[in-house]
């Protein structure tokens, strides 16, 4: 078939490219600090205490509460426990991973003008790890239903022939390459489809824009194979500073670092009497990078020497992301009753134009209350409306289309975070409670988290040695695809952290 040239190739718009989608938010929107031990075994409940290193992320005035300059670094033993069902199968998966997740330090200045309200200031840089994007599942089960051919015929309906198939003498890689360059990334579906045999034009012209599926019938024996790996860290420049040592105001300037990999294959067979084609082998594979800043502000205020309240604002963060894929298709069909292999491999790397992401604001509120050296209590409460998360430019179709849907599936989610200190001697018990409602609005699709944590603490003077426990659950629903196969699998979550910190006053 003659392939329908436009004007140029280079007139790929934003709306053809690889399909951003509500998870691409979600998932860049949502942080889960594991920051020091002592922040960790009191579930994050900082807002109002300040006075550790990953505290500044909460609320940055928290800065202003050490005495003295300070350095902190921490080592986590991050471990993901899921059961994963997918129709009549049941899968269990386990990923555990050790890294630095914390480093930061703070240095305080005091100011010699006695006579000056303002009575320090301080000065710190603090990185956390945000999310661990670190994750390798399967999911397997006979779909009665629903075959992977759906995803090809989906995409392909309503597309002219001439646009997904290849010219006389073209190889695959060409034409792949070509095809996602002229029409963009739902063309070159098609057209691995169409190559691959798995659909067929109702008419055999240009013109085309009807198909048939080559696999029908019930039953499908699929398996959908997972990994990923990166991360997603934040870099606080912080400064702070204390009025009569009753209130303290900081300003964070955020740095923010994407890295996602992510790798899937999916299998199907059949041995359907009316399916010409009898096994699929789809692989996907996508490189995410992406850098944001943000900025943060807040307040502590001590209404006794006891009792203390903050807020802190959380602006969104502004993200630049650049995307890479690349595919493989293989399949399996029965040509005059013998098996005929076709393998689909464009060695072709997808680099998409750059896009923005804004991820919605964050507003915490928190109280807490010190029983002098003997210990403490403290809450947080913060409130974030996911459905404020906009890709940009908003003026592209796609984009405007894909904002208006974060609109109508995401929602305003709360969390709240409880935390306890008991301290004798050198010695500090600590403890936490959290819990963070599920950012969509079908809460069945992806749940609320809720979690504990348990901590020890020694101070040796000039140092001091934390260990934290924690541990939260979350069930969730993982879409395969979001054309044709439109099908989930169902994970219940575990998630445990062990923290190991360790801090010198400098």
């Amino acid at each position: 078939m003659k392939k329908l040239l436009m004007l140029g190739v280079g007139l790929v718009c934003t709306s053809n490219i690889l399909a951003q989608d509500i998870t691409d938010a979600v998932r860049y929107s949502m942080e889960d600090i594991k920051g020091t031990a002592r922040f960790r075994a009191m579930s994050g409940a900082f807002g109002a205490l300040g006075g550790d290193l990953s505290s500044i992320h909460v609320n940055p005035a928290g800065s202003a509460i050490f005495n003295t300059s300070y350095t902190a670094g921490s080592l986590g033993i991050i471990n993901k426990d899921d059961q994963i069902s997918y129709f009549n199968g049941l899968n269990t998966a386990n990923n555990s991973n050790v890294d630095i997740n914390q480093l930061g330090a703070t240095f305080v200045f005091r100011n010699t003008n006695i006579n000056s309200p303002w009575k320090k200031f301080a000065v710190s840089a603090a990185y956390d790890r945000v999310a661990d994007f670190d994750d390798n599942w399967v999911a397997s089960g006979i779909n009665p239903n629903t075959s992977i051919v759906e995803y090809f015929f989906q995409n392909a309906n309503g597309l002219r022939l001439d646009e997904i198939s290849a010219l006389p003498g073209e190889t695959i890689s060409q034409a792949y390459s070509e095809i996602g360059n002229i029409f963009g990334f739902q063309h070159q579906q098609a057209f691995l489809g169409f190559e691959g045999f798995l659909i067929d034009p109702v008419n055999d012209t240009d013109d085309n824009t009807e198909y048939i599926r080559n696999i029908n019938g019930t039953n499908f024996n699929q398996r959908y194979a997972y990994a990923s790996r990166g991360y997603n860290g934040k870099l606080a420049f912080n400064f702070a500073t204390s009025y009569n040592d009753k209130v303290y105001f900081g300003l964070n300037f955020n740095t923010h670092f994407i890295n996602y990999e992510r790798s899937t294959y999916f299998q199907e067979s059949n041995n359907n009497v009316a399916s010409t084609v009898t096994d699929v082998g789809f692989e996907n594979n996508l490189l995410t990078t992406g850098s944001g800043f943000s900025f943060q502000l807040g307040g502590i205020a001590k209404l006794t020497e006891e009792l203390r309240v903050g807020v802190s604002y959380n602006s969104p963060t502004w993200y630049r992301i650049s995307e890479e894929t690349s595919q493989y298709l293989a399949t399996t069909r029965i040509d005059n009753g013998s098996n005929v292999n076709q393998v689909l491999s464009p060695n072709v790397i997808n680099i998409f134009p750059e896009y923005r992401l804004q991820t919605p604001s964050k507003l915490t509120g928190s109280l807490a209350y010190v029983f002098g050296k003997q210990g403490l209590l403290s809450f947080d409460y913060s409130i974030r409306d996911y459905s404020g998360a906009k890709f940009k430019p908003t003026s592209d179709i796609f984009f405007s289309g894909l904002n208006s849907a974060i609109g109508n599936t995401l929602d305003t989610s709360v969390a709240y975070n409880v935390g306890g200190e008991y301290r004798y001697k050198q010695l500090s018990f600590r403890g936490g409670y959290r819990f963070e409602e599920s950012p969509y609005k079908d809460d069945t699709f992806f749940g609320d988290l809720s979690g504990y944590s348990l901590g020890l603490g020694y101070n040796f003077g000039n140092f001091n040695l934390d260990v934290a426990f924690s541990q939260s659950e979350r069930d969730t629903n993982y879409q395969l695809y979001n054309v044709g196969l439109t099908d989930s699998a169902s994970f219940e979550s575990k998630f445990t952290d062990v923290i190991l910190t360790l801090g010198f006053s400098i």
